[in-house]
């Protein structure tokens, strides 16, 4: 089968959009048509070298689209379903059967390798390998492999263009806020990066009932932003002297929860000392995979958490259908993230990403 993808054949380089040769379905794989697919700073951190991938390879990891065939040994859909993709995952270990399958015994080789286990590759270009299986998926493809447990049935009534980014992003921030800091109304939370995933967990605080919510930006159209989604308060740590003081003048007793997205050591500090105790703060921002920090024992022996969460901690067969229901009842508009670009233009969508004019862009096959 022959399919359009975005090739990346060098590191910090323009994806080279190219006709590519799609193999055969192992058992337990499916094999979408695309519709659109999100960018995502992981993504990002594969086309800069930050994370270490096989070339040429195609990336993405937030796709949906409608099934074309299934292996035979796939029984959870059907072609002609409409779906959306996560990240890979066994499904067999004890942490995916715990219900965690983020943090699967065999993560990193289904999703950074560029391979199946067995060493093969989905994609190729007649004799030369194209490493796919970014995430299970690498779904900057009008075709796309995936595997049974990473491909999740969604409603036919849903914008299925729209929807790849459930799949990381937003299930990142909204399932860190739901799944992890289960915050109960009327509980204080401070988001720190109002990127898409940042903006995903505000709009999952307000669907807690979350009060006061407190967004943290240098963007000042994100600020405004923020407080169209439901911030209470926000601020810009450019314009203020000392960031944890003016925000506990919002409440004096510390704030209940807090969220990290940028991940460097001051910010994750902050995130701690604006907390009261006891109080959680959550950090999924990445600086590389090897990024120390210190922080203050004390800010933990007074009772308060740090929790590194991969993936919101969420089981994406049961946490995407439910941001999806969230969205129709009115309480969760991940849409308004949401910026389109058709394929051809997905280095146009990636700059866009890059220098911060498009929260969340999603490319579109016709």
């Amino acid at each position: 089968m022959k399919a359009t993808a975005a090739v990346l054949r060098e590191i910090d380089q323009p994806l080279s959009i190219e006709e590519i040769d799609v193999a055969e379905l192992q058992d337990d794989e499916v094999l979408i048509d695309i519709k659109g697919a999100g960018i995502c700073h992981t993504d990002m951190t594969g086309i800069d070298g930050t994370v270490p991938l096989p070339l040429p390879t195609v990336l993405g990891h937030e796709g949906s689209g409608i099934v074309s065939a299934v292996g035979s040994a796939v029984t959870n859909v059907v072609p002609g379903d409409h779906v959306v993709l996560s990240f890979g995952h066994c499904g067999e270990c004890d942490v995916c059967t715990g219900g965690r399958p983020a943090y699967c015994e065999l993560f990193a080789p289904l999703n950074y390798f560029g391979t199946r286990l067995d060493g093969t590759t989905t994609l190729h270009k007649g004799d030369e390998e194209i490493h796919g299986n970014f995430f299970q998926q690498s779904s900057w493809a009008s075709r796309a492999v995936a595997k049974a447990t990473n491909t999740v049935k969604v409603p036919e009534d849903a914008p299925i263009e729209l929807l790849g980014p459930l799949g990381c992003g937003i299930q990142t921030g909204a399932g860190t806020v739901l799944k992890v800091l289960r915050p109960k109304a009327g509980q204080g939370i401070g988001i720190f990066g109002l990127g898409g995933v940042g903006l995903a967990a505000l709009m999952a605080a307000k669907a807690a009932g979350c009060d006061p919510i407190v967004g943290i930006d240098t963007n000042a159209e994100r600020l405004e932003f923020a407080k169209e989604l439901g911030a209470t308060h926000v601020f810009n740590p450019k314009e203020s002297k000392d960031l944890v003081w003016d925000i506990q003048q919002v409440t004096p007793t510390g704030l209940d929860f807090s969220f990290d997205t940028v991940g460097t050591e001051g910010v994750v500090r902050q995130t701690l000392e604006v907390l009261r105790s006891p109080g959680h703060a959550a950090t999924v921002g990445f600086q590389g995979l090897e990024n120390n920090i210190s922080i203050d024992q004390g800010h933990l022996m007074l009772g308060r958490t740090l929790s590194g969460v991969i993936e919101g901690d969420a089981d994406p067969q049961q946490f995407i259908p439910e941001m999806i229901e969230l969205h129709r009842a009115g309480k969760f508009p991940f849409d308004r993230l949401i910026q389109t670009f058709p394929f051809a233009e997905i280095n146009e969508a990636i700059k866009s990403s890059a220098d911060g004019r498009v929260i969340k862009p999603v490319v579109v096959f016709d």
